[in-house]
C-alpha cells in the first residue's frame, strides 16, 4: 500500500477512518494557521490606522467610522491576497498597508493639516462626502479621499512596473550585498513603532515577547498528544506538528489578549496611556456600526486626483515595490525556496498594483503590500501554505463586509501590536544579516557598501523628523514626493545600496554571486540544473489550468514579463551567465581589497569557497490538507 494515499475499498475499512481524521486534522491545522495569519494581519493593520488617522486635520472620526474603515481595508487585503497566492508570486504571503506606505501618507496628511489650520474659514476643508450613508466627519472626508487618490496612483504605478518587467530586472541585479543591508534595514525601521506601542504597558509586551520565544525556540520540538491521529497502515500514533512552535505566534497572542480582558473586567487598571497614547487609543463603542455592509467603490466619495496626490503616489508605489521584493526574497529564503524568477517578482507586484486599485477605489488610506510580519511569522514558526493564507484570505473578505466584527479588532491591547512587531521584525534583522555569508564581508568594497547604506538610511530620516525648516523646493508637488521618499529608509537603503553594488568593481566571489551561480557552472545539461527549474516551477508556477490555457498569449507583450519563460531560453541564459562566472570568476591579486586580517593572524582572509556559500537544500512548503 502506498503509505500517503487513502484508496482502499470498503466503507468501514480502517485505514479510510485514518484517513478521514487524518484529513479532518489536517483541515483544522490549516484553519488554526489561518486564525496566526489572521491575528498577525490585524495587529499590523491597526497600528497602520492608529499612526494615520490622529495626524489628519481636524476631528477624528466617530467609532462607526473608524470601523467601516478597518473593515474596508481587510476586504482589499483579503482580495489581494488571494491574487497573489493565485496569480501573483504564488508565495504564502499575506497583504495589509505597509509602513512604506504609511511615511508618505503622513507626510501628505500634515501638509494638509498645516494648510487646514492656515485656513480656517471653511472653504478648503469643505466635505465631499455625498453618500446617503456616509459616515465620515465632515471635515476628515477630502483629506481621506486625496490620500486614496494617492493610493490608486500608486497602484496604477506599480502595475506599470510589473508589466514592463522593471520589477523582475531589479531584482535579478540583487545580490547579497543589496538584500543584506535593505532586509536588515526593514526589520530596523519598525524599531520606534515598536517602542511607542510597547510603552503603554511594557510587562504585556514582554509577556507576550517571552512566550513567542519560549514556544518557538526552547519548546519547538514538543508536540502535544491531542495534536495526533492514528496511522493505520504503520500501526502507530504519528504526531502531525510540533504544536507550540507552530503556534508560536497565536498562542502567546490569544492568552495575553485573553489576561487583558480579564484584568479590564476586574477593574484592575494595567495600561498607563499618556497623551501621546490617549489620542491614538479608539473610541470607546463600536456597538453602533452595522452588521452587514458590502463595501463598493465611491460610497465614501471618488478619490481626488491632485498634484499632490500624484506626487505621494509615486512615492507609495516605489517605497512598496522595493519593500515588496524584499518580502518575496524573504519569504522565500525562510521556506529555503528557489531563487526568484524575474516573471514571479513581476506578478508579485501586478497582484499588489490591483490590490491598491481597490483599495483606492473603496477609500482606503492605504494599499495592499506583502506583510513583512506575516512572512517572519513564518519563518518563526517554520509553516509555510498557500492554503492557509487563502483560508485567512477568505477570512478577511468576509470580516471586511461586517464592520460590527471587525470593530473588535479595537480591543486588541496596543501593547500586544508592540509585541507582535518586535518578535515578527526582528527575524528580518535576523535574515538579511544572514546573506552576508555569501559575500566576503572582509572586502574593503563591501564593508563600505554596508556602513554607507545603512547609516544614511537611519540619518536622513532622522535630519527630516527634527529639522525647523522643511524641504522647500518651489514647487509643492515635488516637496511631497522628496519629502515622502527621503523619510523611507527602505528607499534609501535599497537605492545606495544598489548603486553601489552595481556601479563599484568588484569579482562575482567578492559580491557573493557564486552562491547563485554555482549550480549552473556545474553543467546546463546535468540533472542538478534541471531540478532547480523543476522545483522552481513547482513554488512559484501558475496554476496548472490557468498554463494550458495561456500556452501562446504570454510571448507577446505586455504578458511576456509576466509568465514563466521556456526550458530552451532558460538553458540560454544558463549558458551564457555560466560563461560570464567562468571569465569572472577570477581575480588579480592587486585587484583584491581585503582590510580585515583573520583572527591571529596578520593575512588577509582569502576569499570562501563557492562549495561554502551554496545554500541550503530546498524544501517546499505544503499544505496540511493535501
Amino acid at each position: 500500500m502506498n503509505g500517503g494515499h487513502c484508496r482502499v475499498s470498503g466503507a468501514r475499512s480502517p485505514v479510510l477512518a485514518s484517513c478521514f481524521l487524518q484529513k479532518m486534522c489536517s483541515w483544522m491545522l490549516s484553519c488554526c494557521l489561518a486564525l496566526q495569519h489572521l491575528a498577525v494581519q490585524a495587529s499590523l493593520l491597526c497600528i497602520f490606522h492608529l499612526l494615520l488617522l490622529p495626524t489628519l486635520p481636524e476631528e477624528p472620526p466617530h467609532s462607526q467610522a473608524t470601523s467601516e474603515l478597518l473593515a474596508r481595508s481587510l476586504f482589499a487585503c483579503g482580495i489581494s491576497t488571494v491574487l497573489q497566492t493565485t496569480l501573483g508570486s504564488r508565495l504564502p504571503l499575506v497583504h495589509i498597508p505597509s509602513f512604506e506606505y504609511l511615511v508618505p501618507a503622513m507626510v501628505l496628511s500634515s501638509h494638509l493639516s498645516l494648510g487646514a489650520s492656515i485656513d480656517r474659514n471653511g472653504t478648503a476643508v469643505a466635505s465631499a462626502c455625498r453618500a446617503p450613508h456616509c459616515t465620515v466627519a465632515g471635515s476628515w472626508a477630502a483629506p481621506l479621499q486625496e490620500v486614496s487618490g494617492a493610493v490608486l496612483v500608486s497602484g496604477l504605478v506599480q502595475l506599470v512596473l510589473g508589466v514592463s518587467g522593471v520589477c523582475g530586472w531589479a531584482a535579478q541585479h540583487c545580490g547579497p550585498m543589496v538584500l543584506a543591508p535593505s532586509l536588515s534595514i526593514i526589520g530596523l525601521s519598525a524599531y520606534k513603532e515598536a517602542a511607542f506601542f510597547c510603552s503603554t504597558n511594557w510587562v504585556v509586551a514582554v509577556l507576550l515577547m517571552l512566550l513567542t520565544v519560549t514556544f518557538s525556540q526552547h519548546l519547538g520540538s514538543c508536540r502535544l498528544p491531542f495534536c495526533a491521529w492514528p496511522q493505520a497502515w504503520r500501526g502507530s500514533m504519528e504526531p502531525s506538528v510540533p504544536t507550540l512552535r507552530t503556534f508560536s505566534v497565536l498562542l502567546p497572542f490569544v492568552g495575553v489578549c485573553i489576561l487583558c480582558a480579564v484584568l479590564s473586567n476586574l477593574h484592575i487598571s494595567w495600561e498607563s496611556l499618556d497623551l501621546a497614547m490617549a489620542q491614538l487609543s479608539w473610541a470607546n463603542s463600536t456597538f453602533y456600526a452595522p452588521w452587514v455592509r458590502i463595501p463598493y467603490a465611491g460610497e465614501w466619495g471618488w478619490p481626488l486626483f491632485t498634484p499632490r496626490a500624484l506626487a505621494v503616489g509615486i512615492a507609495m508605489a516605489i517605497g512598496c515595490s522595493m519593500n515588496s521584493v524584499g518580502c518575496y526574497v524573504l519569504c522565500g529564503r525562510l521556506l529555503r525556496a528557489p531563487w526568484l524568477p524575474p516573471d514571479t517578482c513581476n506578478r508579485g507586484l501586478c497582484t499588489e498594483g490591483l490590490g491598491s486599485l481597490l483599495a483606492g477605489l473603496l477609500g482606503v488610506p492605504g494599499g495592499t503590500a506583502a506583510s513583512i510580519a506575516n512572512a517572519c511569522a513564518v519563518g518563526l514558526t517554520q509553516t509555510g501554505s498557500r492554503l492557509s493564507v487563502q483560508a485567512s484570505a477568505l477570512a478577511c473578505v468576509v470580516l471586511g463586509m461586517s464592520p460590527r466584527l471587525v470593530g473588535l479588532l479595537t480591543r486588541i491591547p496596543l501593547a500586544v501590536h508592540g509585541g507582535v512587531l518586535c518578535i515578527t521584525y526582528a527575524v528580518a534583522v535576523g535574515t538579511g544579516i544572514s546573506y552576508f555569508q555569501y559575500a566576503d564581508i572582509d572586502s574593503g568594497r563591501n564593508i563600505f557598501i554596508v556602513g554607507f547604506a545603512m547609516f544614511m538610511a537611519l540619518l536622513v530620516p532622522r535630519w527630516f523628523g527634527t529639522a525647523l525648516a522643511h524641504l522647500a523646493t518651489g514647487w509643492v508637488p515635488l516637496d511631497l514626493l522628496f519629502h515622502s521618499l527621503l523619510m523611507a529608509p527602505v528607499f534609501l537603503t535599497g537605492s545606495l545600496s544598489f548603486l553601489l553594488e552595481n556601479t563599484v568593481s568588484g569579482t562575482l566571489e567578492e559580491r557573493g554571486l557564486l552562491f547563485e551561480l554555482g549550480p549552473r557552472r556545474a553543467g546546463v545539461g546535468d540533472r542538478h540544473a534541471h531540478g532547480e527549474r523543476g522545483k522552481a516551477s513547482q513554488a512559484y508556477g501558475l496554476p496548472p489550468g490557468l498554463s494550458r490555457l495561456l500556452p501562446h498569449p504570454c510571448k507577446a507583450f505586455p504578458c511576456c514579463f509576466l509568465c514563466p519563460r521556456s526550458e530552451e531560453e532558460e538553458e540560454k541564459e544558463d549558458e551564457e551567465e555560466g560563461r560570464r562566472a567562468t571569465e569572472e570568476g577570477t581575480t588579480a591579486p592587486e585587484e583584491e581589497t581585503h582590510l580585515l586580517p583573520k583572527p591571529g593572524s596578520g593575512e588577509p582572509q582569502p576569499p570562501r569557497r563557492t562549495s561554502e556559500m551554496v545554500m541550503a537544500a530546498w524544501t517546499p512548503w505544503s499544505d496540511p490538507a493535501e
